[in-house]
């Protein structure tokens, strides 16, 4: 496999500058193989363990290694649970992810809520907190308790966030609490469906109990940081589990409110990039304010003889998506004024 793309007319005129890893919904379970929902969609449960493991060892020999790999949600399944398997499950995943030379930051997906409470993802090898960077003198960039959320500086001039798309959900949270009933008021304010995972029949179908959305308190939080990068003429990759582009996205799998997302990423000149997983399918759009929206094709969907990871190569003017297997290469150019000038 090459190490980089090779050099051609699409990368001579610029500097490469750094690497970053990309794979998304693992969702590893020791089960036999099985199908999704709706049955269409062949799952490989333990396969996917042996496909994170080969991304592994190709980060890892990678002649340029990426500064560090995003995980873009759905580390275990959601049938762990049933079959009290949760923390084995993860423990074998995470075990597997100690072999990778580089950092890993851990995004939150519905099935960690499957699996696991909020509260014991929070004290898990999952929260990945401990790797952000902080701004000094400047609080109003530091995240709340209250989301899963933080940022992070791979290579001077790029800032990565992180963002929780169950900050409100009806997922692992107490029952009990204000929260949860907060949240299930706006789930079924939108969705009158006994089912609460059904879209049927919605104007709006993303709102749905295995999507979640983004509280004003951490929209608030983002819009800070994306002030701070404007002004620091910073370019910024955003990482969620779900996506909030439709032209990139199966209209089920958007975050509740995906809408005052974009309208904060939209009010700034920052944001190139926004990665997320959750559709399996994968999905690609370049949207109006020239940010690239990629949803990551799931590892859990892809056969035993292909692969689904990539790694994106970092340009002064663009990204470059190698994939491998079916994670198409993606050339990502930045707006305009957003490449730097060298």
């Amino acid at each position: 496999m090459d190490d980089k793309p090779s050099p051609g007319p699409l990368s001579e005129t610029s500097e490469f500058l750094f690497s970053f890893g990309v794979i998304a919904d693992i969702q590893y379970a020791d089960l036999e193989d099985g199908y999704n929902f709706q049955g269409n969609r062949r799952r490989y449960y333990r396969h996917s363990l042996l496909h994170l493991q080969g991304a592994i060892e190709h980060w890892n020999t990678e002649g340029s290694p990426p500064r560090c790999v995003l995980q873009l949600g759905d580390i275990i399944d959601g049938y762990n649970a049933q079959y009290k398997a949760s923390e084995k499950s993860l423990e074998l995943v995470m075990n597997t992810f100690q072999m990778l030379k580089v950092p890993v930051h851990h995004t939150w997906g519905n099935h960690e809520f499957y699996n696991f409470s909020r509260n014991y993802l929070t004290n898990s090898k999952l929260n990945t907190k401990f790797l952000e960077d902080q701004i000094v003198h400047h609080p109003e960039t530091v995240p709340s308790e209250n989301y899963y959320a933080y940022h992070f500086v791979p290579f001077p001039q790029f800032r990565f966030i992180l963002l929780d798309a169950y900050d409100l959900s009806v997922l692992g949270v107490d029952q009990s609490s204000a929260k949860y009933q907060q949240c299930l008021k706006i789930l079924k304010g939108h969705n009158p469906n006994s089912e609460l995972n059904s879209p049927q029949g919605l104007s709006e179908p993303q709102f749905v109990q295995f999507n979640g959305g983004f509280s004003q308190e951490q929209l608030n939080w983002l819009n800070e940081v994306l002030t701070f990068s404007d002004t620091n003429q910073e370019k910024v990759v955003i990482v969620s589990h779900l996506p909030i582009y439709p032209e990139a996205s199966d209209s089920v799998c958007l975050a509740w409110n995906y809408r005052d997302a974009l309208a904060v990423i939209w009010s700034h000149r920052c944001v190139v990039c926004f990665f997320a997983g959750h559709t399996h399918d994968g999905g690609y759009s370049e949207d109006p304010f020239g940010v690239h929206h990629v949803n990551l094709e799931g590892v859990i969907e892809t056969a035993p003889d292909s692969q689904a990871f990539g790694t994106v190569y970092v340009y002064p003017d663009k990204m470059m998506l190698k994939g491998r297997g079916r994670v198409p290469d993606r050339i990502m150019n930045y707006k305009r004024e957003n490449a730097f000038r060298c």
